[in-house]
């Protein structure tokens, strides 16, 4: 017995099918000798339809192909190897996954296999520290610390900034324990925020919130410039300020007006270094984050200093009003030159230059005296008593301390300059908003996630610990701000009462030089970072393909930096700048980011609550929980600290995400949503009782039969409009079609069915006859509707502004006859028709009574609709019924003889049916212009055996005999009965409603004995014919309308 052995080709790289995700195979077998002895090969034709070579030669074309999947020992799966890989391979691929920078090159995309060699991936080697750690703490701490915590503390006192903090930090650590399990359930690419929350909660929220993410981020780089430039102009160099004015008063508005041009100025110098490239804003990020820990140690030192040897910062009071120290020398109102006392700079300021004695001075000046304390106390000062509580000020307000003695007099308004005073109304509300975003830039972490070495450890960790030294850091500062520093120099924003000093700045140490030039430049790295991400996520998700407006924003330049989103990031930006007031950015941005905040949490909430077999995260320490207090405490936070721009900022993304929705976002990332969606209608139909609902409840579910023509396009379209007008926009309709075959046969014509029906249905694979679906309709208790003349139907688009809809009841089978035409009322096609009901009174029925029955019916179900009973007397049957019969039960017979097989016998039937309507659809529409064509009939395929032979011959003699049975037949006495009634009702339906727009009727069933099948159609062809719109309806036998409430 010979012997065959399996040989692999010498093989090369395929890239047709070698890619999965933008990841690239790399195989293990060893493709490096050859293998001269071929006695068995196998290969491919390039198609994919592998073929065997011949086992004693050699196959030249295997040769020079080389394009061979297999290996010696997997001859068993050879043939499904290029759609279902090897381990070996599939786990290479896995090894080598790398994330790519996020915007630069989307995550799904397929990379082709020549950039993948020319490019080798760099192995991440980044740890918790580096990776994680240390940039959110760049990203979280910022500008609130340096320029605005002082000032918090001062106005909310030190209980309440410490529950300011502890809302914000709380809030900050659910939301990273949430992001923590997502982004440790799986690998996250550099999509950061976004990318988590599309991929859990859908594109429609993705998009949303993505948006909402990328105009906090921009906005942040505002608020960064902001503050450096309030530093540069404040505190560093006053003298570049460009608008000046005379009257000191208006001195806000010239400070507004050099923050924007300043500010533009500094962010198209930003927009400049980001565009030439990243890798500069990356290279200093190391400088800016050694100024920020520089800052906050000397804060620490200075605290430590104070106990012992406070700084020297004296504040001058006037009574018990803080004076701006820089616009006077001394601070008394005289001074001793040699012998003489002369009036002193701040004499000068109040009042009138001439004689002491005889001077005009301000009021409130002359009876109060002038105080010197001390600014900074220290911290054994005990001056944190003073500071516990708080005292929120109205704009204008004077900063004064309580301690000290005052008279009250008014004085000159002319001389409020001289005073520090508030230039802003405060309130609780409004210090969380502000400082809110210095707890922000939590989610650094994860969008560096393609350089960690072990990102489902590094970014648990490291976001969680830098949170906590964060918290810690604003908890500590508070107290020691409290403790160390006098309550009026903490209620001074910009430092007027210590000669123009950043306040922080008076507590550090070894110099306030220190806090003001490491702010500075701590701010511009912020802003520097920030304005380099927007863009990146912009891009994102624009490349997403989710908003279809933002689709220019998905290009860039050639290795991937995004110019267009660039530039509008930067036109969003300079809107902030235009803004110009760090307190009015900081509460937008706050808003932003709290609903991105708000998502993760929901996120992470929905997807432990489906418990769907991919949730399968690392981090263990979460729970649904935790996530809903985050979520709970993200829009609680919203509407504390601006509730306007709360519900501006909701409304933004509702809009975005109505947007998406109506656009038909075509992506299925198996997010959470559409498995709560699955998760709800389980329970929903777990709820369901197992019998029939109740008739209040009940809404009409339609299956919908489509029949396609021969192009497999949908022959009647208005069907699908005439069941979207019945439902009303209540209950479910399911659109089948029928396919005639078997499934493997007819699969192409699948296709294209499900193609030419996506959206409504899918092919039903069964041959359904008339009689049939009506008898197990009937057995399964359901209703049926069948439309007659159905292209005649009006479409959505057309209004019937008269007319009216005619019910003919003619027996009760459930009331669905009364409600049908209330659900197509609803609709705008059929609103204005009224509705006339007819009923049909035998000789011993009291029609007058019925009538006033029928109408206090109507009335109790609370359906307006006019009333007429139709009375319809005993007569003889005609000779036109006697004659239609007869010819009925002739063609029945004939068919009959002609043995032909039941499914042939009914296309026989139904082909003489379409023939007649056609004819007589033909003589009523005669001025449409389409024309009937006579259609010759179609021939009957017969399969000819011996026995079918020798009985078609038998035929042939028995013909004279059969047609003189067929003269002589006489009609059965019940189909001549229900000839009668359907020629009867017919004229009485014809007489009374020829002008209705639609015309309902109860449809009568098939008879019990299924070998008079081919009559029933007959019957109902009789019963409505002359009439345009007919729908025939049975219903199922159960009450589906009640007049209780």
């Amino acid at each position: 017995m010979p012997h065959f052995t399996v040989v692999p080709v010498k093989d090369q790289a395929q890239a047709s099918y070698d890619s999965l995700e933008g990841i690239n195979w790399v195989d293990y077998r060893d493709t490096g000798q050859d293998y001269p002895d071929h006695q068995d090969t196998v290969s491919s034709d390039g198609h994919g339809n592998h073929k065997e070579d011949s086992p004693f030669l050699s196959s030249p074309d295997s040769a020079s192909k080389k394009n061979d999947f297999y290996d010696r020992n997997l001859a068993l799966f050879e043939e499904e190897l290029d759609i279902r890989p090897k381990v070996s391979s599939l786990l290479s691929r896995l090894v080598n996954y790398t994330n790519i920078t996020q915007g630069a090159k989307e995550h799904e995309e397929e990379e082709s296999a020549e950039a993948s060699r020319r490019k080798t991936p760099k192995s991440p080697n980044m740890g918790t520290l580096m990776g994680v750690y240390l940039p959110c703490l760049q990203n979280i701490f910022g500008v609130i610390l340096f320029l605005r915590l002082t000032w918090i503390v001062g106005m909310a006192g030190i209980i309440q900034s410490l529950l300011i903090v502890l809302m914000c930090c709380s809030c900050t650590m659910l939301t990273a324990i949430s992001m923590s399990a997502i982004a440790t359930n799986g690998v996250v690419p550099a999509g950061g925020a976004y990318f988590m929350i599309s991929r859990s909660l859908g594109p429609e929220f993705g998009g949303a919130v993505g948006l909402c993410f990328y105009l906090g981020t921009t906005f942040a780089s505002a608020m960064y410039i902001l503050g450096a430039i309030e530093i540069f102009l404040k505190y560093l160099v006053p003298q570049a300020a460009i608008f000046h004015t005379a009257d000191s008063q208006s001195s806000d508005s010239a400070m507004l007006n050099n923050m924007r041009v300043y500010g533009s100025i500094c962010l198209s110098l930003m927009a400049v270094v980001v565009f030439v490239g990243v890798k500069y804003v990356n290279k200093l990020a190391s400088l800016f984050l050694a100024c920020v820990i520089i800052s906050i140690v000397s804060i620490y030192a200075g605290a430590i200093k104070s106990i012992s040897h406070p700084p020297e910062f004296p504040i001058c009071m006037l009574g018990n009003r803080t004076l701006v120290r820089d616009l006077f020398d001394v601070c008394a109102k005289t001074v001793v030159n040699g012998n003489i006392t002369e009036p002193s700079q701040l004499w000068e300021r109040f009042c009138v230059p001439g004689n002491m004695s005889s001077a005009q001075c301000d009021d409130y000046f002359i009876q109060n005296n002038v105080t010197e304390i001390q600014g900074i106390p220290g911290l054994s000062s005990g001056i944190i008593r003073d500071n516990m509580w708080g005292d929120y000020m109205m704009k204008g307000e004077i900063l004064d301390k309580a301690g000290l003695q005052s008279v009250d007099a008014h004085g000159a308004a002319e001389n409020l300059y001289m005073y520090v005073s508030a230039d802003i109304a405060t309130s609780f509300t409004l210090l969380v908003g502000i400082f809110f975003p210095s707890a922000t830039g939590i989610m650094a972490g994860s969008n560096r996630s393609g350089d960690l070495r072990d990102a489902q450890k590094s970014i648990p960790v490291g976001t969680i610990l830098a949170i906590t030294t964060t918290s810690l850091v604003y908890i500590s500062s508070v107290v020691l701000f409290g403790s160390c520093i006098e309550g009026v120099v903490l209620r001074d924003k910009f430092g007027d009462a210590v000669r123009k000093n950043l306040v922080v700045g008076t507590l550090s140490w070894p110099s306030p030089w220190v806090i003001v030039i490491g702010s500075f430049f701590s701010t511009v790295g912020a802003g520097l970072q920030s304005l380099t991400g927007a863009p990146r996520l912009l891009q994102a998700i624009a490349k997403d393909n989710i908003i279809p407006f933002l689709r220019v924003f998905g290009h860039g330049k050639t290795n991937g930096e995004p110019t267009w989103a660039l530039l509008l990031t930067a036109l969003i930006a300079e809107l902030g700048i235009l803004i110009a007031s760090l307190d009015m950015v900081a509460p937008i941005l706050s808003m932003f980011f709290l609903m991105c905040y708000l998502f993760v949490n929901l996120a992470c909430a929905v997807q432990t609550l489906l418990r769907t077999p991919n949730w399968r995260p690392r981090f263990r320490y979460y729970h649904w929980a935790l996530s809903f207090l985050g979520m709970s405490m993200c829009l609680a936070l919203m509407f504390i600290s601006s509730w306007y721009y709360a519900i501006v900022a909701m409304g933004i993304a509702g809009m975005i995400y109505k947007y998406i929705e109506y656009q038909g976002a075509e992506k299925e990332w198996g997010d959470g949503i559409r498995g709560l969606s699955l998760s709800a209608a389980r329970y929903a139909l777990l709820r369901l009782e197992v019998g029939p609902p109740h008739t209040k409840n009940w809404r009409p579910q339609l299956l919908v039969l489509l029949k396609l023509d021969e192009d497999l396009h949908v022959k009647y379209p208005r069907m699908l409009t005439f069941a979207s007008q019945l439902k009303a926009g209540k209950g479910l309709t399911i659109v089948g079609s029928v396919v005639q075959g078997n499934f493997l046969d007819s699969f192409g014509e699948l296709q294209a069915a499900e193609q030419v029906i996506a959206g409504t249905g899918q092919p039903i694979y069964l041959w359904l006859q008339t009689p049939y679906t009506v008898r197990c309709t009937t057995a399964a208790h359901l209703a049926l509707m069948v439309p007659k003349n159905v292209s005649f139907y009006p479409s959505n688009h057309e209004r019937f502004t008269d007319g009216s809809i005619d019910v003919w009841w003619i027996v009760h089978d459930g009331g669905m006859l009364m409600l049908l035409p209330f659900l197509l009322k609803q609709h705008k096609v059929w609103r204005k028709c009224k509705m006339r009901i007819f009923t049909v009174a035998q000789m011993d029925d009291n029609s007058i009574q019925m009538k006033k029955d029928l109408a206090t019916f109507l009335y109790q179900l609370r359906i307006e609709a006019e009333v007429e009973v139709v009375e319809m007397h005993d007569s003889d049957i005609s000779a036109y019924t006697y004659e239609r019969t007869l010819m009925m039960e002739q063609r029945s017979q004939m068919l009959r003889q002609m043995r032909l097989s039941s499914a042939e016998r009914q296309r026989e039937a139904q082909l003489v049916k379409d023939r007649h309507s056609l004819v007589r659809m033909g003589s009523l529409y005669s001025d449409e212009e389409e024309e009937v064509v006579d259609i010759p009939p179609d021939k009957v395929h017969m399969t000819w055996t011996r026995e079918r032979c020798e009985a078609e011959r038998r035929n042939r003699n028995n013909a004279p005999e059969n047609f003189r049975e067929l003269m002589s037949l006489k009609p059965d006495q019940s189909n001549v009965r229900r000839m009668h009634t359907a020629v009867k009702l017919n004229e009485v339906i014809v007489n009374r409603s020829h002008d209705a727009r639609l015309v309902l009727l109860n449809m009568p069933g098939p008879p019990r004995n299924t070998d008079g099948d081919e009559n029933y159609m007959e019957f109902l062809e009789v019963l409505t014919e002359g009439l345009e719109r007919v729908l025939l309806v049975r219903g199922g036998g159960r009450e589906v309308i009640t007049i209780y409430s």
